[in-house]
């Protein structure tokens, strides 16, 4: 076998590969026996029929078949002859394809970029520290009691929190419009669910009266054809509910599977999802810091190959999130470019960390992270097991403590400040890219 390579780009490799025609007629040559000894041909007996009959009959199918896998085995031998790394399949394009001749053809496809990942020193992270305080379990408690308030009718005016059962029709231009119209819909006010300036309009209104609010849609907002565009709403008020909180008694404890049925139970309870809830918080920006700084530090090339599967892999999982009767490739490509490339870079840059440091998941690490992970049940004895016993699972927690460990290596190189910050701070999100 002959093997040539061109490099055309960074990462593009053109193949040129020649096959013996020995190697070829070897090939079709145990095809065709194969096929001799179970044809099914009239006249003559199963496993008798001559070869000559069987070559006449099968030989352009045996050929065909022959082809395919020599070119699928001879790629995948020259690759490993060559030391190259295909980041995809490669395209193939015969160059002489005739009987009795050597086979040559073309692969072309890309490879994986080479680097080595440098400049730890040049990163800066900020780790955040914090803890839960007497206040902030507080207010998680009232955030509890609000997202299970309750809504009793109320014969007085509409005040903000309170829940209205409106009919309303929008009209642009004097026309009803598609999704400006809805009948018996609840509404709380302050939620920030409708149009800016439709919430307020309705403060103050009593059930049975109708208003008119003249209102403009957001430059930014999500159906385009609305964008900018000023509709008047005509609303009906049919009731006004005002919201009562539960009491933190037994009931309300119950409802979040917790068998504690008193205060100081649920508080401890509590506490501890919010104390879980700070360290995957700090412990998410400080990997996110750590991962914008490989990146800004190792410029990679990407393989179109692995970004196009990236991107391909992100439509499936807006169709899965969103719904819809659409097909995922019926989505633009450039609306996930931006995130696939980072995605794939990363993925890289990682990669890449891993082998030069040797790095293998830690055992301990792996047993914490699961047991950090059952905490939030009920019975963790239980979701331990069940982890141990799923391999793919057991996997996908490994990939996670290496990244862990990924992100450790570079803080004991790059330039850490500790800070100190209240919870609120702490668990804030971050609006920035997050690592994959």
């Amino acid at each position: 076998m002959q093997v040539s390579v061109e490099n055309t780009s960074a990462l593009e490799r053109r193949m040129t590969i020649g096959v013996p025609a020995e190697r070829i007629e070897t090939e079709v040559n145990k095809r065709l026996q194969q096929t001799a000894r179970k044809a099914k041909i009239p006249g003559f007996r199963p496993g008798k029929v001559p070869m000559s009959v069987i070559r006449q009959r099968y030989e352009d199918g045996a050929r065909q078949e022959a082809l395919g896998d020599l070119i699928q085995a001879t790629f995948y031998e020259a690759v490993v002859e060559q030391k190259l790394n295909p980041a995809g399949a490669p395209s193939v394009e015969p160059k002489t394809f005739e009987k009795g001749k050597d086979l040559e053809y073309i692969a072309t496809f890309e490879v994986f970029p080479e680097f080595t990942v440098a400049g730890f020193e040049s990163i800066s992270v900020e780790r955040l520290s914090a803890d839960v305080a007497d206040s902030d379990l507080d207010n998680m408690l009232e955030i509890l009691r609000k997202q299970n308030v309750s809504f009793e009718v109320a014969d007085r005016a509409a005040q903000n929190e309170d829940q209205l059962n409106i009919d309303f029709v929008g009209k642009i231009d004097g026309e009803a419009f598609a999704g400006g119209s809805a009948t018996g819909t609840q509404l709380v006010l302050g939620s920030g669910r409708m149009i800016p300036g439709f919430e307020d309009g309705l403060v103050g209104a009593k059930a049975g009266e109708e208003r008119v609010l003249n209102l403009t849609f957001p430059e930014d907002y999500q159906n385009l054809e609305l964008a900018g565009k000023t509709a008047e709403f005509t609303v009906t008020v049919n009731t006004v509910s005002a919201p009562t909180l539960p009491e933190l008694n037994e009931t309300f404890f119950k409802q979040f599977g917790i068998k504690e049925t008193n205060i100081e139970g649920f508080r401890t309870e509590v506490r501890k999802n919010m104390e879980r809830e700070l360290r995957q918080a700090i412990k998410s920006k400080v990997k996110n810091q750590v991962m914008d700084g490989l990146l800004a530090a190792n410029p990679i090339e990407v393989p179109k190959a692995l970004l196009e599967n990236e991107v391909n892999r992100l439509r499936v999982q807006a169709v899965q999130q969103f719904g819809g009767n659409i097909k995922p490739d019926q989505l633009p490509a450039e609306l996930f470019e931006e995130q696939a490339k980072r995605r794939v870079e990363l993925g890289l840059i990682v990669a890449e960390v891993v082998k030069q440091f040797d790095l293998k998941p830690d055992d301990t690490r792996v047993r914490e992270l699961i047991q950090e992970m059952a905490s939030a049940y009920q019975e963790p004895e239980q979701v331990v097991a069940w982890y141990y016993k799923n391999e793919q699972q057991m996997n996908e927690v490994r990939s996670v403590v290496l990244e862990e460990q990924v992100v450790d290596t570079v803080l004991q190189k790059a330039s850490v400040t500790d800070k100190a910050v209240s919870y609120e701070e702490a668990v804030k999100p971050v609006e920035a890219p997050q690592a994959d």
